[in-house]
């Protein structure tokens, strides 16, 4: 599949995990074939909700492998290849190639603070060498920021650079940079990685999204891409607003993306726990977050998470009955 254009939405999906922290490959594959059949624009194997930090670099390269055998042209790819160094990003670029994606996402270098100089070069080397096309992923609160003049630069002299994904939370930079880089290059592609924003940043110009809740109700992220395709901003606004509260009882899990990882797993795949632990207090608070979740899913009208929300209040109706029954 070729396809130039980097639109609509793609699902940055969680990897489904054995209890000894191996990808369930099985699960993997089923939860791809759910996410495209319920009409997600593209997949992002690799990104933060994939727990990219957290996989073996050998795993990274599964992930995608396993997610290109299983979609077979039918949905793009743009795979996450934030690697700490130049040679292991083009080696991630090299792999990605051969399995057909349509481009690879990388982060400014992380753990150490660099100059802009320096975060420029480092792309303009990568772009140079690669034999795919680039989109820059600028998520200034794990890596370092690319700037703004960074971009612009990487965008006029860079064929290989193609797009941005903007993940900084900062709208105002982000209208910035449709402002700015699209007057350089217009099929410069520019993607939001923040749900919460998802509609705002398409009214401004965005050409589509990398966002987790697509991963967990990937029905109602869609209805609203293409309400707002269609003019039908309020409805637009409306799935925008009921996602909110979605989001942000996910978000409250912490350990990101446990949350999202428990979404996906209410909508009735196995995923098992991420591979970072939760301590003791942080797992009751996620039992009652998971309650929560899954009545917030079932309001949604997705029946896969209905049956745990009323099974859940079941139980504490009987354990409220109980104590009623011990007072005097």
């Amino acid at each position: 599949m070729k396809i130039n254009k980097i639109l609509g939405i793609y699902t940055p999906n969680i990897v489904p995990m054995r209890s000894d922290y191996s990808i369930n490959e099985k699960e993997l594959r089923r939860y791809i074939n759910w996410l495209i059949d319920k009409g997600i624009s593209g997949l992002y194997p690799n990104g933060s909700t994939g727990e990219f930090i957290r996989l073996s670099f050998e795993q990274r390269l599964r992930v995608v492998e396993i997610i290109a055998d299983e979609t077979k042209g039918r949905v793009p790819i743009l795979a996450g290849a934030a690697e700490p160094n130049i040679s292991m990003v083009l080696q991630a670029c090299r792999r990605y190639a051969e399995l057909g994606c349509q481009a690879v996402s990388v982060t400014g270098p992380y753990y150490f603070k660099v100059s802009q100089a320096s975060i420029e070069q480092y792309f303009r080397e990568i772009a140079e060498q690669t034999p795919i096309d680039i989109l820059l992923y600028n998520i200034p609160q794990f890596s370092n920021e690319i700037s703004l003049d960074v971009v612009k630069r990487l965008a006029a002299d860079c064929p290989r650079i193609v797009g941005i994904k903007d993940s900084s939370r900062d709208m105002p930079r982000f209208m910035d940079t449709l402002n700015e880089v699209k007057s350089i290059r217009s099929d410069f592609a520019c993607l939001i990685g923040c749900e919460e924003i998802l509609l705002p940043a398409l009214l401004m110009g965005a050409d589509g999204g990398t966002v987790a809740a697509s991963g967990v109700a990937p029905e109602a992220v869609m209805k609203l891409y293409d309400s707002f395709l269609e003019g039908n901003i309020q409805e637009a606004k409306r799935i925008q607003f009921k996602l909110l509260e979605v989001i942000k009882t996910m978000f409250s899990a912490g350990n990101f993306p446990e949350g999202f990882r428990e979404g996906v797993g209410l909508r009735g795949f196995q995923v098992g726990r991420g591979p970072h632990p939760m301590s003791p207090l942080e797992m009751r608070h996620f039992n009652d977050m998971r309650t929560k979740l899954a009545c917030l899913l079932a309001e949604c009208g997705f029946a896969e998470a209905s049956a745990f929300c009323q099974e859940t209040r079941l139980s504490l109706n009987s354990m409220l009955e109980k104590l009623r029954q011990r007072l005097p």
